[in-house]
């Protein structure tokens, strides 16, 4: 043998040969249990320094390295925060004044055995004479009508009203008081002589109903009047506690923010109220059967089920949908 050769084979292992080798063999002396520990824990046992017999790793070695490891580990980063707008706290407060009234009405309202009736108003032609009407109004300072009425405008509401008041003079059971409070037992219904009507407008104080009175004796121009005069009251909260009292009828404008068919409550001691929905386009036949463009709002009627019964309450409501849907005759009724 060839000394270069002699001298490979007996050169003494390196340093990292004998560590390495030193490894290798206390971890092969270590038990089924320790090697299958360290699996757990996601180690390499040639790392853990053994201090068993031979440099046996022991269960013992296993945890105490395991520790040591996760004390000297990097802190995880924290997750990005998500932004949330914070909540604030919590307020109790004591009802408005608006909603202390509306509490009181709708506990007792509520009592009352309501049914809902509705049905749809065509309001074609009654648009087509609102527009006629308000395109005269805008007629030259001159005029006598501009004179005394320039700044009212006519929105279907004074019309709704008097064809209203219309129908419950030929109605008055619906134009009632219902008094359950003097004797229990011998309720009694007064048809009011009046046509005192409320009328809902939103407010930023909430949805107040000052009262028309007297609609019987308006006109479709002084119903217009009033009412703005009436809603620039309730806008500006000023409205006085005589402008609430007296009410015979009730009508909810509540198309004028949004929504069709409603259930309005009736308000106690009446016996009955309307809601009247968006006015909106729909196609619909005309006599000879033609697609036409016709505009058209749900009115949804609640009345008192104890004092008013079906069939009244739905002619009551066709009289109210004839005198809007041919509005020129209701006209000619005008006092």
């Amino acid at each position: 043998m060839r000394k270069a050769e002699a001298d490979r084979e007996i050169k003494p292992p390196s340093i990292q040969q004998a560590i390495t080798l030193g490894k290798q063999k206390h971890a092969a002396l270590a038990t089924p249990a320790v090697r299958h520990l360290t699996k757990e824990l996601n180690l390499n046992i040639e790392e853990i320094p053994g201090t068993g017999k031979d440099g046996r790793v022991l269960k013992e070695d296993v945890q105490r390295y395991a520790s040591a490891r996760t004390d000297s580990a990097p802190a995880a980063p924290s997750p990005t925060p998500t932004l949330v707008e914070p909540l604030g706290e919590d307020r109790t407060m004591a009802l408005t004044s608006v909603q202390n009234q509306m509490f009181k009405a709708m506990t007792r309202s509520l009592q009352i055995p309501h049914f809902l009736y509705t049905d749809s108003i065509d309001f074609t032609e009654l648009n087509r004479v609102r527009r006629g009407l308000n395109t005269h109004h805008s007629s030259p300072p001159g005029n006598s009508y501009h004179h005394h009425h320039h700044q009212v405008k006519l929105s279907v509401l004074p019309f709704i009203l008097k064809a209203v008041s219309l129908a419950l003079t030929a109605f008055p059971s619906l134009n009632a008081h219902l008094d359950t409070e003097s004797d229990p037992q011998k309720p009694k219904l007064t048809h009011k002589a009046a046509h005192n009507i409320g009328v809902a407008i939103d407010t930023p104080q909430g949805l107040l109903v000052p009262v028309v009175r007297n609609v019987q004796s308006h006109s479709i121009l002084s119903l217009a009047t009033e009412l703005q005069r009436l809603s620039a009251l309730a806008r500006a909260n000023q409205l006085s506690t005589s402008d609430f009292n007296g009410a015979t009828f009730t009508v909810s404008n509540i198309g004028s923010l949004g929504g069709g068919v409603v259930a309005p409550v009736v308000v106690s001691p009446q016996v009955a109220i309307l809601g009247v929905g968006r006015s909106k386009a729909v196609p619909a036949f005309d006599e000879k059967g033609q697609v036409v463009r016709r505009e058209e709002a749900m009115f949804s009627w609640s009345a008192d089920h104890r004092v008013v019964d079906g069939a009244t309450m739905a002619r009551f409501a066709e009289s109210v949908k004839r005198y809007l849907e041919q509005v020129e005759s209701m006209m000619v009724r005008l006092r």
